[in-house]
């Protein structure tokens, strides 16, 4: 019988100040953005450390952007309590103000050819958003 790995969830106040930042923001930031935004109130290494808790339990989500950097949102749509974890939502990348942004009213329909399973998806879309498109 496989056991169920259980997530701690540890507190600490740059885990809150980088979700309070991210709700604030409400965009996608990279590790740098933190660190611009902390101005060495928190060292890089915290930072990351934090990053990936919050990842790990379930409250951030990676995004993968255009140029391979790694950026972070909040995961709305998540059911932690019942350890259902998907993004099946769209990313939106704005070429113009380069703001990532959840699309999460937005769920792609992707059939994969027989015999094919997903664990894991990821669409980013490039355009322009809505504030630069006034």
């Amino acid at each position: 019988m496989e056991e169920k790995k259980i997530k701690r969830e540890r507190s600490s106040s740059t885990k809150q100040k980088i979700i309070d930042l991210l709700k604030k923001k409400n965009e996608a930031l990279t590790h740098k953005d933190f660190q611009n935004y902390f101005n060495g109130q928190i060292d890089r290494v915290t930072i990351y450390r934090a990053l990936d808790r919050l990842v790990d339990e379930g409250k951030l989500h990676k995004i993968i952007s255009l140029e391979g950097v790694i950026q972070y949102a909040i995961c709305k749509s998540c059911d932690h309590e019942h350890d259902k974890h998907a993004h099946n939502h769209i990313h939106f990348s704005c070429r113009k103000c380069e703001k990532t942004i959840c699309l999460d009213d937005i769920s792609p329909n992707i059939i994969l050819p027989k015999g094919f399973k997903a664990e894991e998806n990821q669409l980013l879309i490039s355009g322009i958003c809505s504030n630069c498109n006034k």
